[in-house]
């Protein structure tokens, strides 16, 4: 019997309509738990370097996490891992909601999809029986009007619906897949479903997971819901009340305070902060708004917390919002009035855009436009005011229209065919991806390696755990660190302790390179965790003193899947994974030379420093002067066949180890 997983993967072909139920490999489990750790292994064995984003090979895999669909709170999130259009490299971005549970109870952990259907369909899963479906019907038709529709079509109004709009239709670059209250929206997984000609994935399930040791794993279930009623009811002190102070992704929905992020965050382009813009008008106006807007707060599967909200805003129809996506039109559009975020953002929605890149490529457009590089013939028709700007933009990228159809591939790939100096306006991507609006003052050692070396391309994904700046005194670090039973190691409370705000131990030199890599790595390996098992990173890896952290991970694995884990043994199974993960990048052409933060992040900016930064922690993490893993360190981790096969690319080569360490002392 198989624990936790179900030990199922559904295969579907879909130029031939072949469907087939194929049992996994329960090594595989043992090797890389699931989720994002089983995804990057079928990547790797599947997909060669040569294939891109639109090629019939690239893999399209929907993929449950190895706790979806147990007890444990907020394990609920779907990854639909794929080749990115955008960076050419690999793309995971996450869902929430209730679709992963019940594929699990469908009797699958992942879905596979290979090929391209000659018709658009959507596809049918309920329990054993799975069907390709015709979506001729469904051409054009929104993302969440769509969910609706199908459910209505297979009076199964339980059935999860995962789906895309006119955008992934379309195959813009940052074109999202929206479920219920979520949406897997990074990187452009939509745009990959829109050109296999998958309109839709409808999944309902009735079937059983088994625990190993179900009463032990209910036993850690509870203590973990007596850690999040504690923390609710005592939230933590002196922190950004919209991101730290409970757990739980961001509450941007519960709160109105935007204080923080509309002063801290750069507007526009990813341009300027305006630090006095959140008045006490502002802030009786914003609340206002939201309280109209806001229905009633909601959950995805069998979470405590209520991050999302249901929607319904003046004559907009009713939709689903959850966190950043409040804010990003407003602060890129630079337009005051919260009223006009959910008015663009339920058609955002609706067309299944991310509502992080989008904005920026939008503001991209108008910067362009007012220094005279797009013209009056490129802005035909589009209204002077901000946001009917917006929405006029907005509707010519879905449907790549006009100028839409050169900003419809980000702002890395628009401003290359625009030229006439547009590239200078791109000043905000990483690895061609765009990346959050901030622009800040001094350099942050911790920030620089997180956003140079990170696999998701996004910030978000790799922070969380350790303060975003250091306490102004000592008395408050020494505070703080009485009670963080998170941390790796006890050496880490002295790593804060000794952080200050101003001075020799501040940024940029403190914390020196050496802790920096500590940091970051345990950072990274929280979210790497949380990316197999499912778990929300709310949860976990991005907020401050989580509710599941690495003491407690192996409890839950070991006790879900009978696979007894200790903290080594999980991160000796992380690292296996990430370490993969980066040789599938490194083989289809990621190095150094492409894991550099935009030039403006920083307005203070040391080269030396961050050659230096970049080179301890590729040396900690065992990866070569050009971020490669070393044979050594594949070896270390099982991972034999990695090497032969970036030896035989010649990515590497031998006697390169001992050349690297040259290249680090010098």
């Amino acid at each position: 019997m198989r624990y936790a997983e179900t030990g199922y993967n559904l295969e579907i072909d879909l130029a031939t309509g072949n469907i087939e139920k194929v049992e996994t490999d329960p090594k595989l489990m043992e090797l890389h738990l699931g989720g994002l750790g089983t995804d990057v292994k079928l990547m790797w064995d599947r997909v060669p370097p040569e294939t891109k984003a639109f090629d019939p090979e690239n893999l399209l895999i929907f993929s449950s996490g190895l706790l979806c669909g147990t007890p444990a709170f907020s394990a609920n999130r779907t990854l639909v891992t794929t080749i990115s259009p955008q960076t050419d490299l690999l793309a995971y971005p996450m869902m929430g909601g209730f679709w992963s549970a019940e594929l699990k109870y469908a009797g699958y952990d992942k879905v596979i999809i290979r090929n391209k259907s000659p018709k658009l369909v959507y596809i049918w899963i309920h329990n054993d029986r799975v069907e390709i479906r015709d979506a001729s019907h469904l051409k054009g038709k929104g993302a969440l009007e769509t969910q609706d529709l199908i459910r209505a079509e297979l009076k199964e109004p339980r059935a999860q619906v995962a789906a895309i709009g006119l955008a992934g239709e379309n195959r813009v670059f940052t074109a999202s897949v929206e479920q219920s209250r979520s949406s897997a929206s990074r990187l452009g997984s939509g745009a990959v479903m829109g050109d296999k000609g998958v309109k839709a994935i409808a999944v309902r399930g009735t079937k059983d997971i088994y625990l190993a040791r179900g009463a032990e794993f209910m036993r850690h279930v509870n203590d973990l819901k007596e850690f999040v009623k504690h923390r609710n009811a005592n939230p933590l002190q002196g922190v950004m009340t919209v991101l730290h102070s409970g757990v739980g992704s961001p509450q941007a929905m519960k709160h109105a305070d935007e204080s923080w992020h509309t002063t801290g965050f750069a507007w526009g382009n990813a341009r300027a902060r305006r630090k006095d813009f959140w008045t006490g008008e502002i802030e009786k106006s914003w609340t206002k708004t939201q309280t109209s807007a806001i229905k009633r707060f909601i959950s995805c599967f069998n979470c405590p917390q209520q991050c999302g909200a249901l929607i319904a805003y003046q004559d907009v129809p009713r939709y689903m919002m959850k966190c950043f996506s409040k804010l990003t039109y407003t602060l890129a559009a630079y337009v005051d009035d919260l009223g006009f975020s959910f008015r663009i953002c339920q058609r955002a929605f609706e067309y299944g855009l991310d509502s992080f890149s989008t904005p920026q490529i939008l503001a991209f457009a108008v910067e362009l436009y007012e220094a005279g590089i797009l013209t009056d013939a490129d802005f035909a028709g589009c209204p002077s005011d901000k946001e009917g700007r917006f929405f006029w933009l907005l509707d010519k990228v879905a449907r790549r229209e006009g100028i839409g159809d050169i900003l419809a591939d980000g702002t890395y790939w628009a401003a290359r065919r625009i030229g006439k100096g547009a590239e200078a306006f791109e000043h905000n991507t990483i690895k061609k991806h765009e990346q959050m609006n901030i622009k800040l003052g001094m350099l942050d050692p911790l920030y620089y390696l997180m956003f140079s070396t990170n696999e998701k391309v996004s910030i978000t994904q790799i922070e969380g755990n350790w303060p975003q700046a250091a306490y102004p005194s000592r008395e408050k670090r020494e505070e703080w660190v009485k009670d963080w039973p998170q941390l790796p190691d006890e050496k880490f409370k002295q790593y804060f302790l000794d952080w200050e705000p101003r001075g020799e131990s501040s940024n940029p030199y403190y914390p020196t390179p050496e802790i920096s890599s500590e940091i970051v790595d345990w950072m990274e390996m929280v979210h790497n965790i949380d990316d197999a098992l499912g778990l929300c990173a709310g949860m976990g890896s991005f907020c401050y003193k989580p509710a599941y952290h690495i003491h407690n991970y192996p409890k839950f694995i070991s006790s879900a899947t009978g696979m007894d884990i200790d903290e080594a043994g999980l991160k000796k199974i992380v690292n296996r994974s990430r370490n993969l993960h980066r040789a599938f990048n490194n083989r289809r052409g990621m190095s150094r030379a492409d894991e550099k933060p935009p030039e403006d992040h920083w307005r203070h900016r040391f080269p030396e420093l961050e050659e230096k930064l970049l080179s301890t922690y590729y040396k900690f993490k065992g990866w070569n002067y050009d971020g490669i893993p070393t044979k050594e360190r594949l070896l270390e981790l099982d991972l034999g066949y990695v090497a032969e096969d970036l030896k035989k690319r010649g990515i590497l080569k031998d006697g390169q180890d001992c050349e690297e360490e040259q290249n680090y002392q010098s």
